[in-house]
């Protein structure tokens, strides 16, 4: 029998990474908050909102790029689990959850038809012991439900294929199968030796810049007060006299009159503060930002001369697109594991995983071909086919193409 470590130990180590996964929600939905204390700043700026949605950006635009399509060599019937659990909004849902949270995780149960029903789990709500091995794992922890101060109302603890049911703290119900590994699947990002459960797309480089660039749009803001009213002075005037600072401050024209020597006080401006510097130290940021994530400052709202054509388009998101395929390599695997055990589950058959070797994913291409392409990829075809016959089947232009 395997050595289980147990439901308290998942608990604690989910309550020590949900803080961080919370975190990277935060700057996805944009609700982090600047902390601006013990600045020069008067308190009445400070109240100030600034966010940035680049870090949305970069996990939206990574995950738009990756669309599955299918399972070549489905001797399994996997497409048929995917389409009656809604494959259109599950894998978008599973993919966004990992790219922000490292890693998501798909919990599989039987519904009431008998049939395996998926269910998205983001990273802040389930963990387990990984088999680093296949990336499936030996036990599994998720929080079903949370009462609304945020803490667990129904639980489940997974020892392989067992699932126990806890509500309150107490166990309630048992639900046995035959599949070998606990059905709740990791879905995970860049994993490696040292993070089997990979790393957020929402980098804590990525976290500090957005940081910065809202403290100098925060900084901007409030030289924009002095930017549209130029501080003025007065010099000479008489204590006695009356004089309105707001008036001074909105009108068109000042009135001071003489005294009653004929003296009359001068009245300056100081020079207008320039925007300038604030607006290309934000370019700067999102330079930076833009090169950690395989993005363009186009895509980030500042505009830089346009490409002439859409090679040159796809050529400046070359880093983008390697980004993209080695996901695709990440999530593909996950999305078989998660159609093995859910074929355990319907089939109540234990198969062995070694049976999906010849079972692939299969991706939509990162960038669609346009007319042009396509063009010169069916000479290139056409080139290939007559040095080597029937190499080109129906599937692998699919594959290339998407058509």
């Amino acid at each position: 029998m395997p050595d289980y470590k147990g439901i308290d130990y998942l608990r604690t180590q989910l309550e020590r990474k949900r803080v961080r996964v919370d975190e990277r929600y935060k700057y996805y939905e944009m609700k982090n908050a600047l902390d601006v204390q013990g600045t020069i700043i008067p308190a009445n700026f400070q109240q100030l909102k600034t966010v940035f949605g680049w870090c949305s950006k970069s996990v939206d635009t990574l995950a738009n790029k990756l669309r599955f399509d299918s399972f070549a060599d489905d001797n399994f019937m996997l497409e048929e689990i995917f389409d009656l659990n809604n494959r259109d909004i599950f894998f978008g849902s599973a993919i966004l959850s990992a790219l922000i949270s490292a890693c998501s995780f798909v919990y599989i149960s039987k519904g009431a038809d008998g049939y395996p029903r998926l269910q998205v789990i983001d990273g802040g709500n389930a963990t387990g012991v990984i088999d680093t091995t296949n990336n499936l794992l030996t036990e599994g922890y998720a929080v079903l439900n949370r009462n609304e101060y945020g803490a667990p109302q129904t639980e489940a603890y997974f020892a392989g294929g067992d699932m126990y049911i806890y509500s309150g703290g107490k166990q309630q119900d048992v639900y046995t199968s035959k599949a070998p590994y606990a059905l709740l699947v990791p879905v995970i990002y860049r994993p490696d030796a040292r993070r089997p459960f990979g790393h957020s797309r929402i980098s804590r480089a990525n976290m500090s810049q957005v940081r910065y660039a809202a403290r100098v749009l925060w900084r901007s803001e409030v030289s924009a007060e002095f930017y549209s009213f130029p501080q003025k002075y007065v010099l000479g005037m008489d204590r006695k006299s009356q004089f309105n600072n707001r008036l001074a401050t909105l009108s068109s024209f000042l009135r001071i009159d003489k005294d009653s020597n004929g003296d009359h006080p001068v009245v300056g401006q100081f020079q207008q503060q320039s925007m300038l510097p604030y607006t290309e130290q934000l370019k700067m940021i999102a330079s930076v930002f833009a090169g950690e994530n395989g993005l363009t400052l186009d895509d980030l709202g500042f505009s830089t001369a346009n490409p002439t054509t859409r090679e040159a388009i796809q050529a400046a998101h070359e880093t983008l697109r390697d980004t993209a395929e080695n996901a695709q390599s990440c999530f593909g695997s996950a999305f078989l594991n998660v159609g093995y055990l859910a074929a355990c589950l319907r089939d109540d058959h234990t198969y062995s995983r070694s049976l999906l070797y010849q079972t692939r994913p299969v991706w939509k291409p990162v960038f669609s071909p346009s007319p042009s392409d396509l063009a010169g990829l069916g000479d290139a075809v056409l080139k290939i086919q007559q040095a080597f016959p029937d190499y080109f089947t129906e599937q692998k232009f699919h594959e290339l193409t998407g058509l």
